[in-house]
């Protein structure tokens, strides 16, 4: 991973700060955990993390759901009530809406955002799990992955990928990349659309716009 590969040439001197805007839970990671348990962010130095699913209900280690936070830093959205209210539960504690696990020594991983969540014939599909597949192929350069409308599954996977130098797009790259993955991905993961594009929409920061792929790019159904 780009991580692992960061350490092996910088040292062990790669921390990883995990959290958000409204900073409600804030993780730490450090090299030798990272090398230890790839795809964690750490355990909290802020706030305490408990993973529940719809209902609020807890869930074991190992199984995602919403990430909310016991303690940490108290927020409101300015002028915005009804999105404030719907950041918290009956306990007080408070939610960015990240959906993520535990592990059985209190590691945290992140699995996407419920925004990106992918709804296909009622089972839940993790945009990210797919994306740190498909960045894995030779021919992808960069990756996003999101949910498009279908009329018999409610969405169904859509990749937009740029292509690495060397490859040039095509319906027979999309296809070889697909079945290189295969092996990889469930086949209600898979994508069942392939798309690329010379550019992902980021923002200077470099944080992925979704949104607009959503909204340009895969609202209408193919």
């Amino acid at each position: 991973s780009v991580k692992q590969a960061m350490i092996a040439w910088l040292g062990p001197i790669v921390d990883e700060f995990y959290s958000s805007t409204e900073a409600p839970l804030v993780t730490l990671i450090r090299s030798d955990e990272a090398l230890e348990r790839p795809g964690s962010v750490g355990r909290p130095v802020l706030g305490t993390p408990h993973i529940c699913d719809e209902d609020g209900t807890e869930l074991p280690t190992g199984v995602p759901g919403t990430i909310w936070s016991e303690g940490g830093v108290d927020f409101e959205y300015l002028n915005a009530p009804e999105k404030t209210a719907a950041t918290r539960n009956d306990r007080g504690w408070r939610t960015v809406g990240d959906i993520g696990y535990l592990d059985d020594d209190g590691y945290l991983y992140i699995s996407d955002r419920r925004d990106d969540l992918i709804l296909v014939g009622g089972v839940n599909v993790y945009p990210q799990e797919i994306e740190n597949v498909l960045i894995e192929h030779p021919a992808v350069h960069d990756v996003a992955v999101i949910g498009v409308p279908d009329d018999e599954y409610g969405q169904r996977v859509a990749a937009f990928v740029t292509p690495a130098p060397g490859y040039t797009a095509s319906s027979e790259l999309a296809a070889r990349i697909v079945d290189d993955v295969k092996e990889q991905l469930a086949s209600v993961k898979r994508p069942r659309l392939v798309e690329f594009v010379d550019e992902l929409p980021r923002t200077p920061t470099g944080k992925l716009l979704k949104r607009v792929l959503r909204d340009e790019l895969g609202a209408a159904p193919r």
